[in-house]
């Protein structure tokens, strides 16, 4: 055997000694010394050593100087207990502990198998690679690969060019790909997709995607999306597939192509089993399901997706029976479908182009398209302000068709002169559109009216000030003017010349001007305004009885309301 010529301690000594390859066992040994110089001929049984690995084989060719061997047949290379190598050729050098094996490769370690055509093994590093494709197979999953790593000590593996996982509940593929046959826990570090067949497909660049648990981390703009056309987008995403949850955190999107609604924000939650989720820190939503895009905010809004049965009746034509026309009873087939709800708490702002609207709180009801508004809501439609304690919006086919508001209601409209407002006030107020355009305006109970006649429709100058009271009112509006009013018989009311009333005096109780709050675009949703002030008997309560309890925000576990910043 080959021992080193100069040892300066015992511990240099076992140090050599364990670089050199031993030989163990052989049925013969044989030398030829023109066909393989310096190489002792091995057959029958053949059982090397070195260090903690033995190598079996059929035949080798043994180099004792340069401390290496070329073993076939059969080969198998042992490290400890763990680790068991199976090919039918392996070239090893002792010197560097690279072990390279070819044809039929097999690497099992502690229940993850690695099989590949050509692997290379280095056991100084512990590190084993292949470049030809290959695969690894874990209790868990089955990964494939053009170029692949893997590490026994640490159970880790890398791999790149084609990778595909596959699981039983999902396949994963990417061009890298980092994995840990241990924790199952794969690491994202290139394009990846993550399909669970006619359900879920989930797409990154970066995080990390536990294939157990089904927990994930997903960073930079990963997108889930669900077949039935709902899509989770955010800076990063905590997602665990199994609980159905996904938490969102910076530049969050959540669309719904099917409700075609999307919900953005800084952060959000989402429930998939409770079709439910929200978004907080500047929040915003918008609904494209009509003609005109609609855009809340709020410090807080919610979305509930709620599934019903929907009948559809079919009629039969009429049938002949003894000369008699008779028509069978129709059939009625029940149509599952769903609607979404949204509701928003603390400063709602909403914009469309054909209507603005702020307020605390609302609720919108997807399945009748009503749109209802708590707590100091005012309404803008062209020119007019409206308000009332509570205002629902009706919407048809994505078209505002009509508002109703109910408790100390007003309308106001800003005549030529900024001085002058015309105003009609009561306990209940309608206000319909055509259009997009606002037409009419009943105003009931207690009805109360200012407005500033003017000589003729074209004319700036105004005849004086006409206030009037009555229980009912229509006023009709063309061209985004006053065309003409319609009062009761009862109606009570008098002219004053502009000159013998004062401009308290042309304000209606309920009288306030709030023009600065509303919002001018789907961007300015996002401004902080200060709200108008309001007279003493108009101003609402912290909290409106009115409100129904359902549109009331959710409360933490310690009993109080959640409140976050709304950054712009």
């Amino acid at each position: 055997m080959l021992w080193a010529e100069e040892v300066k301690d015992d511990k240099e000594v076992k140090e050599v000694k364990e670089t050199l390859i031993y030989l163990e066992h052989s049925e013969t040994l044989n030398f030829d010394e023109e066909r393989h110089k310096d190489a002792q001929l091995l057959k029958g049984n053949v059982i090397f050593r070195h260090d903690d690995a033995l190598m079996y084989c059929d035949s080798a060719w043994f180099y004792e100087k340069s401390n290496s061997l070329d073993a076939f047949g059969h080969v198998r290379l042992v490290q400890g207990d763990t680790l068991q190598g199976f090919s039918d050729v392996l070239f090893y050098d002792g010197n560097t502990k690279m072990a390279r094996m070819r044809r039929h490769v097999k690497l099992i370690h502690t229940g993850t198998t690695l099989t590949t055509d050509s692997l290379n093994y280095d056991r100084q590093a512990d590190l084993a690679w292949y470049y030809t494709g290959g695969t690894v197979a874990d209790s868990l999953n089955t990964l494939d690969s053009q170029w692949g790593q893997y590490t026994p000590a640490t159970k880790q593996a890398v791999f790149k060019t084609s990778v595909k996982l596959v699981n039983p509940n999902f396949v994963l593929t990417a061009d890298t790909l980092k994995y840990n046959t241990e924790s199952h826990i794969a690491d994202l570090v290139g394009p990846t997709e993550i399909v669970y067949e006619e359900e879920t497909t989930i797409y990154s660049t970066l995080g990390w995607y536990n294939t157990q648990t089904e927990e994930s981390m997903l960073l930079e703009r990963s997108q889930v999306v669900h077949t039935d056309g709902k899509q989770m987008t955010g800076d990063t995403i905590f997602y665990d597939k199994q609980r159905g949850v996904g938490d969102i955190r910076k530049n969050m999107e959540m669309t719904d192509s099917v409700q075609h609604v999307t919900l953005y924000g800084h952060f959000g939650l989402f429930y998939e089993q409770e079709r439910r989720g929200y978004a907080t820190d500047s929040a915003l939503l918008v609904d494209w399901s009509g003609e005109e895009k609609m855009y809340i905010h709020a410090d807080t809004l919610y979305t509930e997706e709620t599934a019903y049965r929907l009948p559809i009746v079919t009629e039969h034509d009429s049938v002949l029976v003894d000369s008699v026309m008779t028509a069978p009873a129709p059939d009625t087939v029940w149509q599952d479908t769903s609607y979404r709800q949204v509701k928003a708490w603390y400063g709602v702002r909403i914009y469309r182009k054909d209507m603005q609207a702020v307020c605390d709180s609302m609720r919108y009801d997807g399945r009748d398209s009503l749109l209802s508004l708590y707590k100091e809501p005012v309404l803008w439609s062209d020119q007019q302000q409206m308000s009332a304690d509570s205002v629902t919006v009706f919407i048809r086919e994505g078209v505002v068709e009509h508002l109703h508001g109910t408790g100390r209601a007003i309308a106001i409209q800003q005549d030529d002169d900024p001085k002058h407002f015309n105003q009609l006030s009561g306990k209940e107020i309608l206000a319909f559109l055509q259009e997009g355009e606002l037409r009419e305006i009943h105003v009931n109970g207690n009805a109360e009216t200012v407005f500033y006649p003017h000589e003729d429709e074209n004319s700036p100058d105004v005849v004086g000030v006409n206030k009037t009271q009555s229980s009912y009112v229509k006023l009709y509006i063309r061209n985004q003017k006053i065309d003409h009013i319609l009062f009761t018989a009862a109606t009570t009311g008098t002219m004053y010349p502009l000159d013998k009333i004062s401009e308290q005096e042309t304000r209606l109780g309920a009288f306030f001007w709030a023009e600065e709050q509303r919002p001018t675009d789907e961007r300015d949703v996002f401004r902080d305004v200060k709200k108008a002030d309001r007279p003493a008997d108009v101003a609402l309560s912290a909290r409106d009885d009115s409100e129904p309890e359902e549109t009331a925000e959710p409360k933490g576990k310690d009993g109080k309301r959640r409140k976050t910043n709304n950054k712009k």
